[in-house]
């Protein structure tokens, strides 16, 4: 399978929570094919990233969200981006929640970031649904299905 291939197809899609469930400013960690994700809405955006920080393993959903100080010369400073960097609780490192880019090392190191979509619940319930039927007959008494 070529790369293009592989972009062509759909990703599989889970539920993971309702909307009401990760409030601004919170989060949920929730674990989807053996993986830790960490899934954040920041201003009404929602956003998800790896839960493992790639410089030692910490556990970034236990890290705080912080935004960007910048400065263009000393004793001056402006913050911007607020809560969109996540700092990793062990040793500070800070990922962009969006990217996953490291702030640290960003261009060698980075966490996996995923694509969140928000969806309403009519949407997913849509079929046609086709059950799966069996053959029953009764005789004597005794009900049988045929597999």
């Amino acid at each position: 399978m070529t790369v293009s291939e592989a972009q062509k197809k759909p990703r599989a899609k889970h539920v993971v929570a309702t909307v009401g469930e990760i409030p601004p400013g919170g989060h949920k960690l929730v674990e989807l094919q053996g993986r830790q994700i960490g899934v954040f809405n920041v201003k009404g955006e929602f956003l998800a990233i790896s839960n493992r920080c790639p410089h030692q393993g910490g556990s970034l959903c236990h890290g705080k969200l912080v935004g960007l100080a910048e400065s263009e010369e000393p004793g001056q400073y402006k913050l911007s981006r607020h809560g969109e960097l996540l700092r990793c609780p062990w040793h500070g490192w800070e990922f962009d929640i969006r990217t996953g880019q490291s702030w640290c090392d960003p261009t060698r190191v980075r966490v996996r970031s995923y694509a969140v979509s928000v969806e309403p619940g009519e949407s997913l319930v849509k079929g046609p649904y086709v059950a799966e039927t069996f053959d029953v007959s009764v005789e004597e008494d005794y009900v049988l299905v045929a597999l």
